[in-house]
């Protein structure tokens, strides 16, 4: 249990500037990524959260020279010395991307053990489509319920994703850069940390072609040499912020974004009345009447992301009308939700369906954080709320937003940290 709780006194409208952190879901597959070098890595613009602090103690644990500045945001690996190839138990469930690690570890051991990957409770969030990928390329793989094993010499193949997994595609990446020969994903999942992720490899001397279609190509190469390289704004994070500007009914200018990336939660928010500005790196997000409520399905990129639908249907718990919310990527999505029905929101849930009935206020409530993006969640609400909001268990909320609780009282709002 955390030691502390977040208490957020709600009914300011955020106003003003904030920034954009790097991305969670690029860094987490980026850094193991580094295992296939050669030569030492630079990584810049990482974000200062949780399961970055996990990946560096995990490459120590292999036998890699960290160097890690939070404050820069800069790690450099060095990882000529890592021969081991075995990510304990206790290490990998501390985050779900440890799963990355196979993929790594196979491309550079030609094995790996690691354990089962921990992480959010969202929902059934099997591999079999990561192992199905490390079969094709010639791995004995074993599935021993608390480890997952992997061994072989890697060849290109052809790999066929029953469906599209963005974990399962990154992973066929690392195992496939530097097998021998030619290895093509088909149903390839599109998201911006798969082409960013490419990008990494490519700026090492992999071949990999296609990355953000459905079809990706991979040349292996049997030497990868160091880089230096910076990843991408986090995707998740900008939409956080500008529901939390919407919600709040301000008027907050985002630096440091992707614009591109943000475009169907953009179109919701037009569509619900919100004003949504592009610039060429920046979003300005400002509401000068009542939300309209909308209906939303979460699908893979470039469609509406699973993790913006929790703090998205926060917002709409306050909108005029009834909203529908369909999540078709986790089941168990609405716990938020139930949350906030404390709050005062009204809500029904039919099995991956969330009806919606917007309220004129929300009240602040002891409430209680079951996953990362339900936690994000939760802050919204708590910023729209009348009164203060308590939100236990907030340690989630580290695990993916960097200095969420500074960027939000730059922008005005009131909340701070309490010792439970």
């Amino acid at each position: 249990m955390d030691s502390y709780k977040l208490l957020i006194t709600g009914g300011i409208p955020l106003m003003g500037e904030t920034y954009v952190s790097g991305g969670k879901n690029t860094s987490v597959a980026v850094i193991p990524a580094t295992l296939l070098s050669d030569d030492p890595c630079t990584i810049e613009n990482l974000p200062d959260i949780e399961d970055v602090r996990v990946l560096v103690d995990i490459l120590r644990g292999l036998g890699a020279k960290v160097e890690y500045d939070p404050r820069a945001r800069r790690m450099t690996v060095d990882p000529r010395k890592v021969t081991a190839f075995h990510v304990p138990y206790k290490q990998s469930q501390r985050m779900r991307a440890s799963y990355y690690l196979l993929g790594a570890l196979l491309g550079r051991c030609g094995q790996a053990e690691v354990g089962y990957p921990g992480g959010c409770t969202i929902g059934n969030r099997p591999v079999d489509q990561h192992l199905k990928a490390f079969r094709a390329l010639g791995a004995e793989v074993e599935d021993r319920g608390a480890m997952l094993s992997a061994k072989g010499k890697m060849v290109g193949a052809g790999v066929f994703f029953d469906k599209i997994t963005v974990g399962g595609t990154i992973n066929a990446m690392l195992a496939a850069a530097k097998a021998e020969g030619n290895t093509i994903l088909y149903n390839a999942a599109k998201e911006p940390h798969i082409v960013d992720l490419a990008n990494f490899l490519n700026s090492m001397g992999a071949k990999v072609k296609g990355a953000g279609t459905d079809t990706i190509r991979i040349t292996g190469k049997a030497h990868l040499h160091g880089s230096t390289y910076t990843v991408i704004p986090d995707q998740i994070e900008t939409g956080t912020l500008m529901i939390a500007a919407a919600a709040t009914r301000g008027d907050v200018l985002i630096r440091g974004c992707i614009p591109t990336h943000m475009e169907a939660l953009s179109a919701k928010l037009l569509e619900m009345g919100v004003q949504v500005s592009d610039m060429d790196d920046a979003i300005r997000v400002r509401t000068v009447r009542g939300h309209r409520a909308v209906n939303i399905k979460t699908q893979e990129y470039p469609g509406f992301p699973t993790d913006l639908q929790q703090p998205m249907s926060a917002l709409l718990t306050m909108a005029n009308g009834d909203s529908i919310v369909i999540e078709t990527i986790f089941e168990s999505r609405f716990k938020h939700l139930n949350e906030m029905q404390r709050m005062g929101a009204r809500v029904r849930i039919l099995d991956q369906t969330a009806i919606i009935e917007g309220v004129s206020e929300l009240y602040g409530a002891p409430v209680t954080a079951t996953d990362l993006r339900a936690g994000a969640a939760l802050v919204v609400a708590g910023l729209m709320a009348k009164g203060t909001t308590e939100i236990y268990e907030p340690g989630f909320i580290e695990r993916g937003y960097e200095h969420i609780e500074e960027k939000l009282r730059s922008l005005g709002a009131d909340i701070r940290r309490e010792p439970v």
